[in-house]
């Protein structure tokens, strides 16, 4: 009776993981943007009104935030991957192996969205300085994955997952 060879995890590489994005931010894109015509074509072309001032509907933002947070929430916990990382041969684990649990999911969606918060200073700061801000705090959730042995980004520290190249 012969065992199945244990494929050793590999630690995803910073710069893969970065590339991931890239094309997860062009997906990203088209879904803002089909959310954006279903959103017209329910209120007969008036969802932003514009005059002296545009406004934008309360519940648009979050509709936004809902869907988005859904495919990226959905691909990680079903599969492990999103569009983005498919060609680039990434998936998320869980710390043991596994599949991310909802939580391990859930809490590292929150946490890898949460520098978008810094944007709610722009009216104050200026919007330049709320997406620099925003930037930075990015950079900073990058930086433990250049120390970190297995490659961890701060959102999966916290949530207790990992990405792992696939041969």
């Amino acid at each position: 009776m012969t065992q199945a060879p244990i494929e050793r995890h590999l630690a995803c590489p910073l710069w893969r993981r970065l590339a991931a994005l890239v094309y997860d931010l062009l997906a990203a894109l088209a879904i803002v943007m089909v959310v954006g015509l279903v959103a017209q074509l329910a209120t007969g072309g008036h969802l932003i009104g514009t005059g002296t001032q545009v406004v934008i509907p309360a519940w648009y933002r979050p509709l936004q935030a809902l869907v988005l947070g859904g495919y990226f929430a959905a691909s990680w916990r079903y599969g492990g991957q999103t569009l983005g990382m498919r060609p680039w041969r990434v998936q998320l684990r869980a710390g043991a192996g596994g599949a991310a649990s909802w939580r391990q999911v859930l809490l590292r969606l929150l946490v890898a969205a949460s520098p978008l918060g810094l944007l709610w200073l722009a009216p104050s700061l200026g919007l330049r300085t709320a997406l620099w801000a925003m930037l930075l705090a990015w950079v900073l959730w990058f930086v433990s994955a250049l120390f970190d042995p297995q490659r961890r980004a701060l959102h999966d520290l916290l949530a207790g997952t990992r990405l792992q190249r696939l041969r």
